[in-house]
């Protein structure tokens, strides 16, 4: 995506005039992080990405001991909180077929 992007002289796959092409509806469906796609990328357009990048670590740190966790780590790896963030909290399904889907 980046390489495209920087063809197209543009920061964020959502400045594309065709937003959302099929490669990018590829490789949203293709992983459970990726759920939030095109929330993430409209709230970029609409909040710049400053914003956004805040919003999104405060999304994957635990409300216990505040460290931040990836969208695979179902307990806190910290302090073992569960759920681990708040993303999480709200895809923990998503997560479970996927982590279960790849033996993990």
């Amino acid at each position: 995506m980046f390489a495209c992007a920087v063809e197209r002289g543009i920061d964020f796959c959502g400045e594309c005039k065709e937003y959302p092409c099929n490669d990018l509806k590829k490789f949203q469906s293709a992983m459970p992080h990726r759920i939030e796609l095109w929330g993430n990328l409209e709230r970029i357009k609409s909040a710049g990405y400053k914003q956004w990048l805040k919003e999104i670590r405060e999304n994957y740190t635990c409300p216990r001991c505040q460290a931040i966790n990836s969208a695979y780590d179902l307990k806190c790896r910290k302090c073992g909180a569960e759920p681990s963030c708040s993303y999480v909290a709200e895809h923990k399904q998503e997560i479970k077929q996927f982590l279960n889907s790849k033996n993990v």
